[in-house]
């Protein structure tokens, strides 16, 4: 999957070390840290997209089944955020040297990381559970029964039904639906944060171009000083 789109963050890093290296002025260094925090966005729509893939792959799988195809969904999509990350960490270390020296945009980004991380694990748990289902709904399986035919048929599942047996199947029932709710409530949690982040982000942009138009009206002004003096 990762082969399918372009690694912005990348050739916006490189860029960006281009005109650094070049001495560029300080519009030209704004340019260039917008154009890291633009390709990051571009980083965080691949992620947005792989996981609308995964969410219906996921559903098809439910009402359908096909173990195959979804285990190699899974591991396309390993792929694909494999891939987000290591784009990520280069604009992370890019920001982080001398030349850049936004520290704080590579702590912010540094945050998003994290926040990703804690989703992706808690939407796997998430789909596990899911897969597994209620103990007290989940399938029968009789292969470890014995049979000598079908109507002597011994199932190991069969069991005395008792007040302690009840209890303990709504105590299983309890403690699934805890850990669902608390890793679907841990998945808002990381995407509230994630949010919060891209907002910061998109601000760090508008500032950073602002910069750099000013910057350039400067140099206009400084080389055709008469031309743009108003009478």
């Amino acid at each position: 999957m990762a082969e399918d789109h372009p690694k912005q963050a990348a050739a916006g890093a490189e860029d960006a070390a281009m005109d650094t290296e070049a001495g560029a002025g300080e519009g030209r260094g704004a340019a260039a840290v917008a154009g890291l925090l633009r390709g990051f966005l571009a980083v965080q729509q691949r992620r947005a997209e792989a996981y609308s893939t995964l969410r219906r792959g996921f559903s098809e799988y439910m009402a359908n089944g096909g173990e195959l195809a979804y285990q190699q969904l899974c591991g396309n999509i390993t792929s694909e955020f494999n891939d987000c990350s290591k784009q990520v960490l280069e604009v992370i270390s890019l920001l982080s040297v001398p030349d850049f020296c936004r520290s704080d945009l590579a702590d912010l980004l540094k945050g998003v990381q994290a926040h990703e991380k804690e989703k992706l694990h808690l939407t796997a748990k998430i789909q596990v559970l899911k897969k597994a289902g209620r103990p007290s709904e989940r399938l029968v399986n009789h292969a470890d029964c014995r049979s000598r035919s079908v109507t002597q048929h011994v199932c190991v599942h069969v069991k005395e039904i008792t007040e302690a047996a009840g209890t303990e199947d709504a105590e299983a029932d309890a403690e699934y639906d805890a850990a669902l709710k608390e890793a679907i409530q841990g998945v808002q949690e990381a995407v509230t944060s994630i949010n919060e982040h891209m907002e910061e982000v998109r601000y760090e942009i508008d500032a950073l171009e602002a910069e750099t138009a000013e910057s350039r009206l400067t140099e206009v002004e400084e080389a055709f000083p008469a031309t743009l003096s108003i009478k």
